[in-house]
């Protein structure tokens, strides 16, 4: 990891949305190790989003890494994986949400999500929470067995593994630092996240 006074901190369990220009590299990097982050994008109207499927369809693979496009829903790059250390993310799963903390964990309602932070940092370009779908979980350990269960492991990132993706688009990008005890081993920690020209 190479530390600059550009790179910015996610505090644990919080998010933030920003613009990136086409042709600029968001770098993403796990500050202490274990870290998940959720990524969310859209073009500038707000409306084409980042897609699980079409990235999926378009790479024959769930092992999205280095090399590869990130597609939106209109079949269009929105993101090339420049360089990833880790090469283990997840994006089958959506954005942990109040209602998946209840339903699953019956936690309280009030409890810290992804979907939450990034609906609230996304609104200030007003993007409508209804149009956040599945996030690519950037470190997220997601193991699915022969028979189709997932299960969610700890991270295999470690203090200063990153991922760059160059931006093929103007987008505006939702992040985090997730809030999913099971994804982060049950340790809440920041994100770091810069991006270059």
């Amino acid at each position: 990891m190479i530390e600059t006074d550009a790179m910015k901190e996610i505090p644990p369990q919080t998010g933030v949305a920003f613009r990136i220009a086409a042709g600029e590299v968001l770098r993403v990097v796990d500050l202490r190790g274990e870290q998940v982050s959720d990524l969310m994008a859209f073009a500038p109207d707000g409306i084409e989003t980042l897609s699980s499927g079409r990235s999926i369809d378009y790479s024959s693979t769930i092992r999205l890494t280095t090399g590869h496009v990130l597609y939106s829903n209109r079949s269009r790059p929105m993101f090339t994986i420049l360089t990833d250390t880790v090469g283990v993310h997840d994006f089958l799963f959506s954005p942990c949400s109040p209602e998946m903390f209840v339903a699953l964990y019956d936690f309280d309602p009030g409890h810290p999500s992804c979907f939450r932070n990034l609906a609230d940092n996304l609104a200030a370009f007003g993007i409508d929470e209804d149009r956040i779908g599945t996030t690519f979980n950037i470190f997220m350990n997601a193991e699915m067995s022969p028979d189709g269960d997932l299960k969610v492991r700890p991270p295999v990132s470690k203090t200063g593994d990153y991922i760059e993706f160059r931006a093929e688009m103007d987008l505006i990008v939702g992040l985090t630092a997730c809030s999913a005890e099971l994804s982060n081993n049950w340790s809440f920690k920041p994100i770091g996240y810069e991006v270059t020209g």
